[in-house]
């Protein structure tokens, strides 16, 4: 169980529009939870503010000049693993959303986030979940529901020692069914469909069904039909 954090958060805030940079710090500062240590204009700036602070979060524009948003957060995951990186961002595009999470953000929010929805997803971030919102959740769920194969999923092409049955799972969450809707396709109980997830989620890393759904996505699952097989 994870220790209640007493001393306030303290993050950088990187976006190259000054009126919305200072209108962040402005903001955040007000919060008890936060202080805020840096701002920075670019990606580069966000960087070198990462070295010379070390930051707990950092809040990350995507489209900057000198170093835009995803190389930044990419560089961050290499040089500074510690930071953990939320994208607030006014681009909630499929692209966007995907390449931003691939190179290590651990949040993303559209700018239409209020400073406690912010507030939240640093909290999260900096204790290891996922916090997407509720637009970014609904494109990614758009991206795993196109047109899919009837193609068999190979237990030798599975990820992560997954089983068939696991591939199964994995990929039916990726379309957005309910553990009830699985256990109906699958001809399982709810509670083999449980079991199943909470492997699935273990073998992946994956904390949420947001980040199964990331994870099928990236390994072209999200798109292969599953072959039901007999037994649990």
């Amino acid at each position: 169980m994870t220790e209640a954090r007493h001393e306030p958060l303290r993050i950088v805030v990187a976006d190259d529009q000054t009126s919305v940079r200072d209108g962040l710090v402005l903001m955040l500062d007000l919060l008890p939870e936060i202080t805020v240590v840096g701002a920075a204009a670019d990606g580069a700036q966000a960087i070198a503010l990462a070295a010379e602070h070390r930051p707990d979060a950092m809040l990350v524009d995507l489209h900057m000049p000198v170093l835009d948003g995803i190389e930044t957060i990419r560089r961050l995951a290499i040089e500074h693993p510690e930071v953990a990186v939320v994208v607030l961002t006014t681009y909630a595009d499929d692209s966007s959303i995907l390449d931003a999470l691939r190179a290590g953000a651990r949040g993303y929010l559209t700018k239409n986030a209020g400073r406690v929805d912010i507030a939240r997803a640093l909290q999260g971030a900096v204790s290891g979940q996922s916090v997407l919102d509720a637009d970014v959740q609904a494109k990614l769920l758009g991206v795993a529901q196109q047109p899919t194969r009837d193609e068999p999923i190979s237990p030798a092409a599975l990820p992560d020692n997954l089983t068939a049955r696991e591939g199964e799972v994995l990929v039916l969450i990726a379309r957005g069914l309910t553990n009830r809707d699985i256990a109906a396709s699958l001809y399982l109980s709810a509670h083999t469909v449980k079991t199943h997830i909470n492997r699935v989620f273990a073998k992946t890393g994956a904390k949420n069904r947001s980040q199964a759904i990331l994870y099928a996505q990236t390994h072209g699952l999200s798109n292969s039909g599953p072959t039901v097989v007999s037994g649990g």
